[in-house]
């Protein structure tokens, strides 16, 4: 265990500039008294790792050290493969390179590895029965942001006014259930635009520097807990069967199941009775109508009245 620790901690500082104690320890999940033991074991093994005091210092390797500890294991080698998405190279024109690294990697395998890992995993992204959207600029884009080159981009909003123009930073790209999404910075302040809407883009010949610390995974995951707090504005009561509260992680969003409240039962007929989140009436009708008999609004009076409402008018159009 503690030998695997040494080997991840090497590559960890191979693959960054500079790393501090608490980040070490952060990402290998020890205490920083372990990172000062094995950072110690490692200089002692002859790994050219020093540290640098001060604010802006942590440890480092000597430049130019490289590790030659290259061999995987079984499980390591599948996750290799796991992780290579084609589809999603083949959107950032990066076919022929992805192609390439496959065979360096199934080069390197031995025999028993290489049967073990390819051909085993296939990833498809988009949702079923949705087909991926049409993204004619990801590339100059992914370009753009390997580059770090500013870009002019003319994005379609869904609120007034819907056709806009900004120059922008382009931090990173994020692929969410089969679309893609550019993170760029405008100012101060970081956005988050659809690919499938930007209906042109520039790519400037000026470079930038890259906002200090950010982190695209962090802020992706910030980014998803603001816009759900955003959308679901409103609550509504709601009185759900036995069947129905058992097909709620189905038919609702998983945060709107996170965030449900039970507010009362379940009564001798197996009704429980919930406060949860929604986006707005409109927004709330259809994703209730699914649930059939098996769900009763209670309030917002709005809400009720308009499944009453679009129930009467399915009833007059069966003729019943």
């Amino acid at each position: 265990m503690r030998a695997t620790r040494l080997v991840s901690l090497l590559l960890l500082l191979q693959t960054r500039e500079r790393m501090t104690a608490r980040e070490l320890a952060d990402a290998l999940e020890v205490s920083v008294r372990t990172i000062y033991r094995d950072v110690e074991s490692l200089g002692a093994a002859g790994v050219p790792v020093y540290g640098e005091p001060g604010h802006e210092g942590g440890y480092r390797l000597l430049d130019g050290y490289r590790t030659r500890l290259t061999g995987l294991t079984a499980d390591e080698a599948e996750a290799l493969f796991l992780t290579g998405l084609p589809s999603a190279a083949a959107q950032l024109g990066l076919t022929a390179a992805t192609t390439a690294a496959q065979l360096k990697l199934m080069a390197a395998l031995p025999a028993e590895l290489r049967d073990r890992a390819a051909g085993r995993f296939h990833v498809d992204l988009p949702s079923w029965y949705l087909r991926a959207e049409r993204t004619p600029h990801l590339t100059p884009i992914s370009e753009a942001t390997r580059d770090q080159h500013a870009l002019r981009i003319r994005y379609l909003r869904w609120v007034k006014p819907h056709e806009i123009s900004r120059t922008v930073q382009p931090h990173g790209l994020v692929l969410k259930a089969g679309n893609w999404y550019l993170v760029a910075r405008g100012g101060e302040q970081f956005r988050t635009y659809r690919i499938s809407r930007i209906l042109d883009v520039d790519v400037l010949p000026e470079r930038f520097e890259r906002a200090e610390g950010f982190d695209l995974a962090s802020h992706w995951e910030s980014y998803l807990d603001h816009f759900d707090r955003r959308r679901y504005r409103d609550t509504a009561v709601l009185r759900f069967s036995r069947r129905g509260l058992d097909r709620l992680p189905e038919l609702f969003e998983p945060a709107v199941v996170a965030a449900r409240k039970t507010r009362a039962g379940p009564d001798p007929a197996g009704w429980t009775e919930l406060e949860i989140p929604i986006e707005s009436v409109e927004a709330a009708v259809p994703e209730l109508l699914k649930f059939g008999a098996d769900v009763e609004v209670v309030a917002p009076e709005e809400l009720r009245a308009e499944v009453v409402r679009i129930l009467h008018a399915m009833n007059r159009a069966y003729g019943l």
